[in-house]
């Protein structure tokens, strides 16, 4: 019986490495949108040239200029969910398969990389997913159109409400450190 037991025990131990393909397809997602938000980040540049040119008119250049900036919060976006991807694959590495010892080890490794318990890994992605959901509501916020008084107040509540998303994870985050 304590064969099987142990047998038993040794599988299950083992069945956490079913967690690497969560880890390699994070990487790869990871990846794939740096490449893409990259490739965005190459082509809104090379559009500027546009914003300079003698023969836009003021309106033209002024939706130009409204257009970058929104692709530049696009751009945000990709990298933040990009570094959302690379933080959830290094922490289900750290937690479910092993510590990455060079990471340990190295005083320039971010401490942001080094998961040590499954609330270490919610808390950094939670912080980085509030900020995609900042830079959305802005990106939301380009769009909007202000009829009424009452629009106006509802986006200023919404950013008060981002600002005290943000106040309550920069308090929580001093807790933590006393």
């Amino acid at each position: 019986m304590k064969l099987l037991e142990a047998m038993f025990e040794k599988f299950l131990w083992n069945s956490r490495l079913m967690v690497i393909a969560a880890v390699l397809v994070s990487l790869v997602s990871a990846a794939a949108v740096l490449y893409m938000s990259s490739i965005d980040a190459w082509i809104m540049v090379s559009h500027l040239g546009d914003y300079i040119s003698p023969t836009i008119t003021t309106e033209e250049r002024l939706a130009l200029r409204a257009e970058t900036i929104k692709h530049v919060v696009e751009i945000i976006d990709g990298y933040l969910l990009a570094t959302v991807l690379l933080i959830f694959a290094l922490g289900l590495y750290e937690l479910f398969i092993s510590k990455i010892d060079i990471a340990e080890n190295n005083e320039g490794a971010s401490k942001i990389l080094i998961i040590n318990t499954l609330d270490d890994l919610k808390n950094r992605l939670a912080k980085v997913i509030l900020m995609i959901l900042i830079v959305r509501y802005f990106e939301h916020a380009l769009n909007m159109q202000f009829d009424t008084p009452l629009d106006l107040l509802y986006f200023a509540g919404g950013i008060a409400l981002l600002g005290l998303a943000l106040y309550l994870t920069h308090s929580h985050g001093d807790n933590q450190k006393h």
